[in-house]
């Protein structure tokens, strides 16, 4: 058995051990959900135990486990602390743990992909990792004509066993509800799956982000590092240096993380009408705050394409619901396919469903809180409360699905920084249709 078949197959059994522990509980109501209601549910002790058994597989696998983490990041913001905690340990783990490719087998790589020459390209490079990814490794180095640059090597067989784990994880999906009321998988699993395929050709990542580097050319907001050569397997980048999003979350000054929400923010709604592609990763490990206050950005292999921008009904129904049209609001819904045609229901629980979802935007400043984000998760996903049972008979249309989710995982970025800004006009400027009188 060769060595990636042989890790493949223990990252599968890891996985299929994860039902094992969770067998005995079902009488206490793990299929239920907990968060918010664990007092009626479940008792914390348990809830603790599960969620630590899940973190504790999830620790030990790579590709997959870590694509899905990274995708979950949202829910980090949601949990309670007693669940968070172990959560952002599983997370660090898997951004840590992996043990790194021999410098032999990198050489290996680098030879296949730049040429048998390929030192020639480099003045110096570094064989020990910078940092790690889900299917590869980040290597610093001198380009020949001087640079610091990123050298990103993709691990031999990352794509079989990445799309592997996805299957994996896609047939545990109930398990993950530990995370969130009402949460389901299986979709956001099929779309990473979906996904995989493009991330996995640096090519394409090379092409988004010389389309990122170019409509934020001289931007006094956004940053992106050029792109120096690139192959299928192998991208070189300009070396960015800042403030990981991370420390600023975990160590940052009121100012530091407000300045890095707004750029946040404002990265997300500009880019499909600048770039005509949407940044669809957005978790922490893919940002820096310059010095000079800018948002770096440092991965481009997750981007969705919008040539036309973001759909001018998403602005313009959100500024009716705003403005208290419920009627208008309703009948636009229809038409975008959220509300069955069917389905009878009363504009105004529309309305209501959708307007403290809006409070971000409906004053001129919005502080995002942990707090307010658990909060919405347990007004949506309370089975006795009148939002889900409306929530249950809406739809999520096909092509608004990875603007939905992308806008939920930078939702979740700007909870954990806690950060406070003008939000209302980040979309007044950039959403199609919201600025519109």
């Amino acid at each position: 058995m060769s060595d990636i078949p042989r890790r493949a197959f223990s990252r599968t059994t890891k996985l299929a051990s994860l039902p094992l522990g969770f067998a005995g509980r079902t009488v206490l109501g793990l299929g239920k959900r907990i968060t918010g209601m664990a007092s009626e549910v479940i008792s914390q002790q348990v809830q603790e135990r599960t969620a630590e058994q899940l973190f504790s597989v999830l620790g030990q696998l790579k590709g997959g486990a870590m694509k899905l983490g990274q995708a979950l990041s949202v829910f980090e913001a949601a949990l309670p602390e007693h669940l968070a905690g172990p959560y952002r340990k599983a997370l660090v783990k898997l951004q840590e743990a992996a043990p790194p490719l021999p410098a032999a087998t990198v050489h290996k790589v680098l030879a296949a992909e730049l040429g048998p020459r390929w030192r020639q390209r480099f003045k110096e490079f570094d064989d020990k990792p910078a940092a790690a990814a889900s299917i590869g490794q980040v290597h610093r180095a001198v380009w020949k004509d001087g640079r610091d640059v990123a050298v990103k090597v993709q691990y031999p067989g990352a794509g079989d066993a990445l799309i592997s784990d996805l299957k994996q994880l896609g047939r545990f999906a109930s398990l993950f509800g530990v995370l969130q009321p009402g949460l389901d998988v299986k979709p956001l699993v099929t779309e990473l799956r979906e996904r995989v395929v493009e991330e996995l050709d640096y090519t394409l990542e090379a092409r988004s982000q010389r389309a990122f580097a170019k409509a934020y050319a001289e931007d006094d907001e956004i940053f992106v590092p050029a792109v120096v050569a690139g192959s299928m397997r192998v991208i070189v980048t300009e070396w960015t240096e800042g403030t990981p999003m991370a420390k600023v979350i975990a160590e940052g000054d009121e100012e530091a993380r407000d300045l890095a929400g707004l750029r946040m923010s404002t990265l997300h709604f500009s880019a499909p009408s600048r770039a005509k592609l949407l940044h669809a990763d957005p978790h922490p490990g893919n940002f820096r705050m310059l010095d000079d206050g800018r948002l770096a950005v440092l991965d481009f292999g997750a981007v969705a394409r919008f040539p036309r921008g973001l759909p001018k009904p998403i602005g313009r129904l959100t500024r009716l619901a705003l403005d208290g049209e419920a009627d208008l609001v309703l009948d636009g819904l229809r038409t975008e396919g959220f509300v069955p045609a069917d389905l009878d229901v009363d504009a105004q629980a529309i309305l209501d469903f959708l307007l403290p979802m809006l409070e971000p935007i409906a004053k001129p400043e919005f502080r995002f809180s942990r707090a307010w984000l658990r909060a919405e998760a347990t007004r949506i996903a309370n089975p006795r409360s009148d939002a889900y049972q409306l929530g249950k008979k809406l739809n999520l249309p096909p092509s608004y699905l990875m603007i939905h989710r992308v806008t939920l995982g930078s939702i979740g970025v700007l909870c954990q920084l806690e950060a406070a800004a003008g939000y209302r006009g980040v979309l007044e400027k950039w959403l199609p249709g919201f600025g519109e009188e």
